[in-house]
């Protein structure tokens, strides 16, 4: 009879990104009593992340516990977004159990979808939260009967299919198990009941030989790299002896410096642990995700975990334009490829490959928001850099060259559907189904090449008038679809002077198409300015002076207003680039330049180019 930790529960919270994860942890957290009265608690207290508080996204997976009527509760909040998928696999291998939260108006989503595959694939046991039950236009039923019909449709068992149902506010802190939003207790009660009473018991094996698997890594200064996992068998305490199983088939002893549970937001040094814990060991310096710690007298590795593969790359470069060195701390190759290298010790999905040049590295992510963070937390901490533009990855399968192929879900207003269809034709995208949600919505869903989802969000928004709401998650990789998909239509305005933008010369060129720099910007030759309306790359003066001369003029007492230019956000700036740009990123600005900054080197190369091609 095998024996069951009946005070311990291990469970993953899983969701499409906006779903209210973060927050119901948050009242998990606070109703649990973990907190003391007087402890101050932030909102959103897991996204610990500058960034993440930003965006309102969960990019790196979290655990806590909490403890409730003697039941200790482990809890993985885990993202939502499609780049960082790798990571929700890797936790559903660490609990027995998964709440999937969906929110009471949207319904199943495309990350739903993703996630849900996942846990099915774990064999996890569900518990459906439909969140947001108090707003205006929740439809809780019509959400759970769309959540058997996904799991059906994703092959769940009968066990898995007889799924308990909480209706829940995560902001009100209220759930109830009636889908009449009237009905919601005052507290999360029943939540934390079903909890322990659907999600199975860890087994209790901490006679048998030690097994401790890693599923995430952290990296501190004091202690190093830091390996977060299960223990899957037997026990562990600080001290000990034991032998670490590399994925590489070989074996690496190492002695256990210290370990950490996790209890509310808080880590906290333990002695010893058991199976079923989720615990942080830290002592080795190589530790990585998907290795086996066990006794050096009974090595067993259990199976490797798989790592999503990278699926698109940029060129990161050294900062070599005229302006470099003049906002950044950090500004040299070494300073740059140490913070790469530093990033690989946390970031499993990431890749970074030397180039033939000292100065530049090949950096591979999993999609455009997974390396814009990256970018976006490098000029945070003071470097300097350039960037390429985002390439997708090109794989051989059996002798054929495939590349990833994404599945996207788009809600639109019935007017804008024609031009959204069009617009995913023309970059190669498949139509796979069309739903009239009967409110003036229609979901689309398409196969679309990843390249051609490359630069795609602006248009998209444009389209829509800021309407349209477009999800897409990695689907497979298939053959390369023949010719040009996506892309930038439109060419660029390039200076052709270094100087001061003046008033004068942005009224002379804001005709030609739109501006993206304010008056008064410091510039130089070969940067970008602006989008030519035409798909021809022009080059303008923009620092263009008024001639001063004794003669007043007629209009004098005119006052001149030009165009408010567009300023893009880093993911606009790199959506926006071409094959022979690059961006330009310090702490203080995003700049976008010409690769070759002189006008007539451009011309030459441009003129080899053709006739190379000919």
């Amino acid at each position: 009879m095998t024996k069951l930790r009946e005070d311990l529960r291990n469970i993953a919270i899983i969701a499409h990104v906006d779903h209210g994860k973060t927050t119901l942890v948050d009242q998990l957290l606070k109703q649990s009593g973990t907190f003391r009265s007087n402890e101050h608690v932030e909102e959103r207290a897991m996204d610990s992340n500058d960034i993440e508080r930003e965006r309102g996204i969960t990019i790196l997976a979290k655990n806590t516990a909490v403890n409730y009527n003697g039941t200790r509760i482990n809890i993985l909040d885990t993202p939502g977004h499609a780049d960082f998928g790798g990571e929700v696999e890797r936790i559903l291998k660490m609990v027995d159990g998964v709440l999937l939260v969906v929110d009471a108006y949207e319904g199943c989503m495309p990350q739903t979808r993703f996630v849900l595959k996942k846990a099915l694939e774990q064999k996890l046991t569900p518990i459906v939260v439909v969140n947001k039950v108090d707003k205006d236009s929740a439809r809780p039923e019509e959400v759970v009967d769309e959540v058997l019909d996904l799991l059906i449709e994703l092959g769940a068992d009968e066990d898995q299919l007889e799924f308990p149902v909480v209706y829940a506010s995560g902001v009100n802190g209220t759930a109830s198990l009636d889908p009449d939003p009237s009905k919601q207790e005052e507290n999360m009660q029943c939540l934390f009941e079903k909890i322990i009473e659907a999600i199975p018991a860890p087994q209790d094996t901490r006679e048998e030989p030690l097994q401790f698997q890693v599923a995430l890594l952290d990296y501190n200064d004091f202690v190093g790299r830091i390996g977060i996992g299960r223990v899957f068998r037997g026990k562990i305490h600080v001290g000990q002896q034991v032998a670490l199983m590399k994925l590489d088939g070989s074996v690496k002893n190492f002695r256990v410096t210290k370990l950490f549970g996790f209890f509310g937001l808080k880590r906290e040094e333990i002695q010893e642990a058991y199976s079923g814990d989720l615990v942080a060991v830290s002592g080795m310096e190589e530790i990585n995700v998907g290795e086996t710690v066990c006794p050096v007298d009974h090595q067993e590795a259990l199976t490797p975990l798989r790592i999503d593969e990278p699926t698109l790359q940029m060129t990161f470069l050294v900062n070599n334009s005229p302006f470099a060195g003049r906002e950044g701390k950090w500004i040299t190759s070494r300073k740059i490829e140490e913070r790469l290298r530093a990033q690989l010790q946390t970031d499993v999905s990431l890749r970074v490959d030397d180039t033939d040049s000292p100065d530049a590295w090949i950096v591979s992510g999993r999609g455009e928001l997974h390396l814009s963070i990256l970018i976006e937390n490098m000029r945070r901490e003071g470097y300097e850099l350039q960037v390429s533009k985002p390439q997708v990855i090109i794989r051989e399968i059996d002798g054929v060259k495939c590349e990833p192929i994404e599945r996207v879900q788009i809600d639109v207003p019935e007017e804008s559907v024609g031009s959204v269809i069009e617009s995913l034709g023309n970059r190669k995208g498949e139509m796979l189904d069309m739903i009239n949600e009967g409110n003036g919505q229609v979901r689309l869903i398409f196969m679309v090449p990843a390249r051609g989802l490359i630069g795609y969000t602006t248009e998209f928004m444009s389209l829509t008038k800021g309407f349209g709401i477009i999800n897409h998650t990695f689907d497979s990789y298939q053959p390369v679809v023949a010719g040009r998909v996506g892309g930038r239509h439109q060419g660029a305005l390039v200076s052709m002077e270094t100087g001061k933008a003046s008033t004068y010369g942005m009224m002379q060129i804001e005709d030609r198409g739109t501006l993206f720099v304010e008056p008064g910007t410091e510039i130089y030759e070969g940067m970008i300015v602006g989008e030519n309306n035409r798909d021809n790359d022009i080059t303008v003066n923009i620092t263009k002076t008024k001639q001063k001369t004794n003669v007043r003029s007629a209009t004098k007492d005119q006052t001149t207003v030009i165009k408010r230019p567009r300023i893009l956000t880093l993911e606009e700036a790199l959506e926006f680039l071409d094959d022979d740009e690059y961006l330009e990123v310090t702490p203080e600005s995003i700049r976008l330049r010409k690769q070759i900054l002189d006008k007539n080197e451009r011309e030459k190369m441009a003129k080899k180019k053709k006739y190379a091609e000919q």
